[in-house]
């Protein structure tokens, strides 16, 4: 088992730049891949980014390349995704997933998700 604990949502304005962060314990985060889904309301689970055990490779949603950074810290089992340019359609709840067992891009094939962070963005 993995548990993750997302931290850094709040309140911006249009423009403007937050950082989240996921804490994972349990069996070791280290070693697997860990990605960073978004939900607003009444729309589906959608991927954000995610990064391979190693931080070697990265990947990112349409809707925010160049704009978003994921990245993580081993030795600290934690990742991040800062956030730049932030737009009011960034809105969501934004959900940390570890250990896919399929395509990175499907929220389904997520083992292990923390309990979400609000991100709303004022324009």
């Amino acid at each position: 088992q993995v548990q993750l604990v997302e931290s850094g949502g709040g309140l911006v304005q249009a423009g403007g730049s937050l950082r989240l962060s996921c804490a994972a314990s349990g069996r070791t985060g280290s070693s697997i891949a860990m990605g960073w889904f978004r939900q607003a309301p009444g729309k589906e689970r959608e991927f954000v980014a995610a990064i391979t055990w190693n931080g070697g490779r990265k990947y990112y949603g349409d809707s925010v390349k160049g704009r978003f950074t994921i990245s993580r810290d081993n030795a600290k089992n934690t990742v991040y995704l800062q956030m730049n340019s932030l737009k009011p359609e960034d809105t969501a709840v934004y959900y940390c997933a570890a250990d896919p067992s399929g395509s990175l891009y499907q929220y389904g094939t997520w083992r292990y998700w923390g309990q979400g962070t609000q991100v709303t963005v004022s324009s």
